[in-house]
């Protein structure tokens, strides 16, 4: 009997099909889905153990799967490895390191995909929860509901503001680095 479900979103059914076979037998179920919407929707339903996912996808990309998934109190703290056979596709939406989910680059082999679910399995637990409730806020500061989602809607332009800083981050590597190129 499978004790763990591990979803893979991918629009290759190559892919989903590799997946399967490298996982040891009997120890996983592993649920498919061939796009984005299909894969989100079986997030919420299945609460799988782990999260495979394609960055780039049909009906709605993976950016767009993991935006939802991190928005989601309950879904955010899945173990997440992300997959793309361009890795730099990835970086331009989410700056590394990715400190709280595994990114694995297409074509795989099983030694890495193994390595990689044990690292966000890892990454996961760092990760903090969202603030949601008047608990988890000090006195005096969430006297309402309305309060509370003021402060998440300011945790989510904080987070949009850190994902905006980091990219003008890379950007200024990438800059100084063609400088001291034309330099030489």
């Amino acid at each position: 009997m499978a004790t763990h479900k591990i979803l893979v979103i991918d629009d290759s059914k190559v892919i989903r099909s590799r997946v399967r076979d490298m996982l040891p037998k009997g120890n996983f179920e592993v649920l498919e889905a061939k796009d984005g919407l299909e894969g989100l929707n079986l997030v919420r339903q299945e609460r799988p153990n782990l999260i495979m996912l394609d960055f780039l996808l049909p009906r709605m990309s993976g950016w767009e799967v993991y935006q939802h998934i991190e928005e989601e109190h309950e879904l955010r703290l899945i173990p997440l490895v992300v997959m793309s056979g361009r890795k730099e596709e990835v970086t331009e939406k989410i700056s590394e390191p990715f400190e709280f989910f595994e990114f694995i680059e297409k074509p795989f082999e099983q030694k890495q995909l193994v390595e990689a679910i044990k690292s966000a399995m890892i990454k996961i637990k760092r990760k903090p929860p969202l603030v949601t409730s008047r608990s988890s806020v000090p006195d005096g500061y969430a006297s309402s509901t309305e309060n509370s989602a003021d402060i998440q809607a300011l945790q989510e332009k904080i987070i949009a503001m850190q994902q905006e800083i980091d990219q003008l981050k890379k950007q200024m590597t990438q800059i100084i680095t063609i400088i001291k190129q034309k330099l030489k």
